[in-house]
């Protein structure tokens, strides 16, 4: 599909009633949970798009311009809350974040095996198995608080056990900035850096809020511990978008991201009614993609080719299981990031910063709240909780009854594994 070559509606057009913005939410106990990721994903892109918007007018001097981006961002605030309102009443905090984490796992595997750049590809890879160790790390307080079972909730389609240790996820902040892309990357490159900024950005404001609301104290502190990996991955996924582009090259790349996304939910929907919400919102983004391109040939006499020049849609995006991938990734748990590119711990001297951050943080007279959960769900059930398909691949990660938290932060600890690395 070239959303291009679509016949635009009037923006005007695209404005809805309050009565539309309230759906029914979908049935927790019936729904697919790539439906519930889906949803996810587009709320954050939504949030996304609102963000921008409102920095843009806050940047621009134009009141023409300021008026136009105040049209297509009501639309936009619309969008975010029809979807917000999907998540029915019943599902709880925990629960929820438990699809947030399965979408950050899932949707990360599936852009690394798409995407061309080593520094995107590297990126993903690295912060996957540590939203991989939170959804194991979350799924333990869920077992615990309240007897459920993550893999119900995740349908069996993603394992949860450990991955990289949350606990050796603290890094220095002036490293894991890799080198941003430039207009010439790939188109599907450039659209990953995109989607992943939008969908880790959703994650780190949920987490921040949610911290303060959970119902206990080891809980709240878990959210807090993940909401700053969380802000570490969206400051990484970042830095890879092209910094070059301006405010209206970006509005219009942010407008292709948006209708590349509703194409791909529509395209892969398993539930019919939540489809039909697909192509609606497919239909206003394709109107603010034409209204975009209209703004930056008038306001800087470009042409939408010269920022998009093969406009035509990569295979739709999806949420899939990634089981496999995951796995055979898992052995590359030993590495964290020195400045821009990801190395084992065990090539870091002890003046680098990684291991004075690692100290600042960790204060030995109380454990990390993510470890603190593992050991807990140990000393009530005798074993921690996990939904395997096989034995963890990394030997030192199989261990039921004990946390291990020296595994990416102990430069003494070598990580032998059952497979080779990859």
């Amino acid at each position: 599909m070239n959303p291009f070559s679509e016949r635009p509606m009037p923006i005007t057009g695209t404005f809805e009633s309050f009565a539309a913005l309230y759906p029914a939410p979908y049935d927790p106990k019936t729904v697919d949970p790539y439906t519930k990721c889906r949803i996810i994903l587009m709320n954050g892109t939504e949030f996304e798009a609102v963000k921008f918007s409102h920095q843009m007018a806050r940047h621009c001097r134009n009141q023409d311009l300021r008026r136009e981006l105040a049209m297509t961002r009501r639309t936009e605030q619309q969008q975010q809350k029809k979807l917000s309102v999907l998540k029915p009443i019943s599902e709880s905090i925990l629960e929820h974040t438990i699809g947030y984490e399965q979408l950050a796992v899932d949707l990360t595997a599936h852009l690394a095996q798409r995407v061309s750049c080593p520094q995107v590809r590297e990126a993903l890879d690295l912060a996957l198995l540590e939203d991989f160790d939170h959804l194991y790390r979350y799924a333990d307080l869920l077992e615990t608080d309240t007897g459920e079972h993550a893999e119900r909730l995740v349908g069996r389609y993603t394992e949860i056990m450990p991955g990289r240790p949350t606990i050796s996820e603290h890094r220095f902040p002036k490293d894991g900035l890799p080198a941003p892309l430039g207009k010439e990357a790939p188109l599907f490159d450039l659209l990953a850096a995109s989607i992943i900024t939008a969908a880790e950005q959703q994650t780190m404001n949920y987490y921040m809020n949610a911290n303060g609301f959970y119902g206990n104290d080891i809980g709240r502190r878990l959210y807090q511990e993940i909401a700053m990996i969380e802000e570490q991955h969206v400051s990484q996924y970042e830095a890879l978008q092209n910094p070059d582009m301006s405010w209206l090259e970006c509005m219009l790349m942010h407008e292709y991201v948006e209708c590349y996304l509703y194409w791909s939910c529509e395209q892969t929907e398993t539930d019919g009614r939540i489809r039909r919400i697909w192509a609606r919102h497919l239909e206003q983004e394709v109107a603010h993609l034409h209204k975009a391109a209209q703004l930056l040939e008038q306001y800087e006499g470009k042409h939408w080719q010269q920022v998009i020049p093969n406009p035509e849609f990569p295979a739709p995006l999806r949420l899939e299981s990634n089981i496999p991938y995951v796995r055979a990734l898992l052995t590359t748990a030993q590495l964290t990031y020195k400045d821009m590119h990801p190395v084992p711990v065990q090539s870091l001297g002890e003046a680098d910063p990684f291991f004075a951050y690692q100290r600042i943080v960790h204060d030995a007279q109380a454990p990390a709240a993510s470890h603190e959960v593992i050991e807990r769900t140990i000393a009530a059930s005798g074993q921690d909780y996990r939904y395997e398909t096989a034995p963890h691949p990394v030997r030192e990660l199989r261990c039921r009854t004990r946390d291990n938290t020296q595994i990416g932060r102990d430069p003494s600890i070598q990580g032998y594994t059952e497979m080779s690395p990859l």
